[in-house]
């Protein structure tokens, strides 16, 4: 159970869910403005866990929401006028519940990563790696799937097909004929979403989104927000912020995106938090040899299986092959969090073995796959996020530049994340980008990095409650991505936040362990 939470902190570029949304919550979805309407719904916590957590009661309802929010109220004209989205919520209550502060809203981040699933795994304790019982006995868990995510007017149009080639190719296109097959493939991606959904493409951003936020505010019935999100889940909240300072009551904001930073600088910025992130493990790896195969030289080790893997790829069962891309999903999969280092290890070495089986479990975990080659819409669902935000569109030959310059300081994830920034600069339909300023009117908010997040590295922390002017930063020494509620010293720091908007000290730094 303990990997099932962590396992919705696994990310494509931020945090992402290890499991496709099978489950609707149902009922219909009240109308803009209106409170929602909940029904009984164990049957989520069933489907994705088994069973329900004990002590817990499920219930979902859906809330109608602008498709285009224009000017906060909702556009007259232009794409998406006069039609809504559907924003399905699950809430988690527990039987012991006393004393009650509100709704706790629950992002996991991505963009892509759905909330109603979060707020299911975090419902199951702290035991189990969920949130401890001093926050579900005083809030309601309000986990909410964005718009375009898994339950809530879903993104799809990316054929499973091209999600396995592009999970699949090569990392790092070095000819110019395999880079130019990388853009024919993201090409094709854009052009068939864009024919889906043409000029309401941008409609899927984060500041639309972050508007919803406050109409799922007002549908629970709470007069100001209280509200956890992971990775990206910290831009929405941040986008939140400056929107409706006034309506924020306590924001805490885990494994800091910095809003400022262009694509170019931010698959940079994680280029550098990956590279350092490997360094950590493969120091890890060498000091315990026992626990790690591939030890002495762990990088040497991931670095030659890519290789052989570009000349003759390991075959698993039904003839799928462990390509360079495969492998080096598996490898960002687990870095994610600590735990999966010795997963890595192991996969590593069972591939060298001729087995692909724990190379492929790792990257699907990380991708959404299914064992039958079916997606979910996590990754429809990212790029529409992600492009509709991002202003700049770097030319395929400064990417093409970037990829060589980006190989010589980032030899492992450089490369990748150049060619990675295809995906945006091919993409068809405007932009939508979300404000980057300081939120005037808002109590103090909590940002919380840890020195060796791969996907939003510490330095993005201070940043983002820089930005904010009211941010409060809170650091964990710890590997992996986000901190809450790993620690006694991160959980007691924001519990009292939550509980009873007690600000950490400045400065605070909690230990590894």
């Amino acid at each position: 159970m303990a990997g099932l939470v962590a396992a919705i902190l696994v990310a494509a570029g931020c945090t992402v869910p290890a499991f496709a949304p099978r489950t609707d919550v149902g009922g219909e979805a009240a109308a803009p403005g209106a409170a929602a309407t909940w029904r009984a719904c164990p049957e989520v916590a069933e489907e994705l866990v088994g069973r329900t957590a004990p002590g817990m009661r499920y219930e979902c309802a859906r809330v109608a929401v602008p498709r285009n929010w224009g000017g906060g109220t909702g556009a007259t004209s232009g794409p998406g006028a006069g039609e809504t989205f559907e924003i399905a919520l699950l809430r988690a209550r527990s039987t012991k519940q006393r004393d009650r502060i509100g709704s706790l809203l629950i992002n996991p981040g991505g963009p892509g990563g759905s909330g109603v699933d979060t707020a299911v795994y975090l419902s199951f304790g702290a035991a189990l790696g969920g949130l401890p019982a001093s926050i579900t006995d005083r809030f309601d868990i309000v986990g909410f799937d964005p718009r375009g995510v898994a339950r809530s007017s879903p993104v799809e149009c990316i054929s499973d097909k091209d999600l396995d080639a592009s999970f699949g190719y090569d990392p790092d296109p070095e000819s110019q004929a395999a880079f130019d097959g990388f853009v024919t493939l993201n090409q094709r991606i854009g052009r068939g979403c864009g024919e889906r959904y043409g000029n309401q493409l941008p409609l899927y951003g984060t500041e639309q989104a972050a508007r919803d936020m406050d109409a799922i505010r007002a549908a629970v019935g709470d007069e100001k927000l209280t509200y956890l999100g992971y990775s990206y889940g910290t831009l929405l909240g941040a986008t939140y912020a400056q929107l409706h300072p006034q309506r924020v009551r306590a924001l805490v904001l885990d494994g800091a995106v910095d809003p400022r930073m262009g694509l170019i600088a931010s698959s940079e910025s994680q280029a550098k938090g990956f590279e350092r992130a490997f360094d950590n493990f493969s120091r890890w790896c060498a000091a315990n040899a026992g626990r790690c195969p591939i030890a002495p030289d762990a990088r040497a080790a991931v670095t030659s299986a890519i290789d052989k893997a570009r000349v003759s790829p390991v075959r698993g069962d039904g003839g799928r092959e462990a390509t360079p891309g495969w492998i080096f999903y598996a490898v960002v999969s687990s870095l994610y969090t600590e735990a999966g280092w010795q997963e890595l290890a192991g996969a590593i070495e069972e591939l060298e073995d001729g087995d692909p089986t724990d190379v492929f479990r790792l990257a699907d975990a990380y991708a959404g796959r299914e064992p039958d080659g079916t997606y979910s819409n996590l990754f429809d669902a990212n790029l529409a996020v992600n492009c509709a935000d991002e202003e700049e569109k770097p030319s395929r030959e400064q990417i093409r530049q970037l990829q060589t310059r980006w190989r010589q300081a980032y030899p492992l994830f450089g490369p990748a994340l150049a060619v990675g920034m295809l995906t945006c600069a091919e993409w068809p339909g405007g932009r939508d980008p979300y404000p980057t300023g300081r939120a005037e009117g808002a109590p103090p908010i909590l940002v919380v990095g840890t020195t060796g997040d791969p996907a939003t590295p510490y330095e993005q922390t201070p940043a983002l409650a820089g930005m904010l002017g009211v941010g409060r930063v809170l650091t964990w020494e710890g590997e992996g991505h986000t901190a809450y509620p790993q620690t006694s010293c991160v959980t007691a720091a924001v519990d009292a936040y939550l509980i009873s908007l007690t600000v950490p000290r400045e400065g605070l730094r909690c230990p590894a362990r």
